[in-house]
């Protein structure tokens, strides 16, 4: 069976969307989920920015804005590496602590500008816990490359045609009793 579950697709294809409903139906189904979730934040029908959601927490703050004047540069936006890692890399190394299940979202260009952001990414890989992640389509960097290359990683790739139905096929994986039915409360 795959422990780590990584979904990916072309920008805009919904692999955030997805992962989101993948994590409810988990919740429902009475799973501690934690990790982080970045959702693209829109003012007038414009991208500014992308929020991050410590999905145990609930915390939020910045991964990028288009305001932002200082942090690696990604397109037009700046990178927040205090929200980053404060919020971001500290979800996913509370989730490896604490949760049945992690969530991160995504393991991509921006995040990838931080140490911590890796080292909690690595220790989740490195977990015995299920682990489903965004990884971006086109991201060429050996973190990225060594998560997809994993014995015990499946890869989805979301298409207009499947993204309805893959969030439960995602749950059902990452719920399977071999991984946490013996966490589960």
């Amino acid at each position: 069976m795959k422990r780590v579950l990584l979904i990916t697709g072309s920008p805009g294809i919904g692999k955030t969307t997805l992962l989101t409903k993948s994590v409810d139906t988990l919740r429902r189904r009475g799973y501690n989920i934690g990790g982080m979730i970045s959702r693209e934040v829109r003012e007038a029908g414009t991208r500014i920015g992308f929020e991050i959601l410590d999905l145990d927490s609930q915390k939020h703050g910045w991964l990028a804005h288009v305001n932002q004047k200082v942090g690696p540069q990604v397109g037009k936006y700046h990178v927040n590496l205090t929200d980053l890692e404060a919020i971001g890399a500290n979800a996913i190394s509370h989730a490896v602590e604490n949760c049945e299940i992690i969530a991160i979202d995504e393991i991509g260009p921006m995040e990838l500008f931080s140490g911590k952001f890796r080292n909690a990414v690595k220790s989740a890989l490195k977990s015995s816990k299920p682990v489903l992640a965004v990884i971006h389509s086109k991201a060429n960097d050996r973190l990225v490359n060594e998560a997809k290359a994993r014995d015990d990683v499946e890869i989805f790739t979301v298409t207009a045609e499947n993204r309805d139905e893959l969030g439960e096929s995602i749950a059902e994986r990452a719920s399977r009793e071999n991984w946490v039915g013996s966490q589960k409360h």
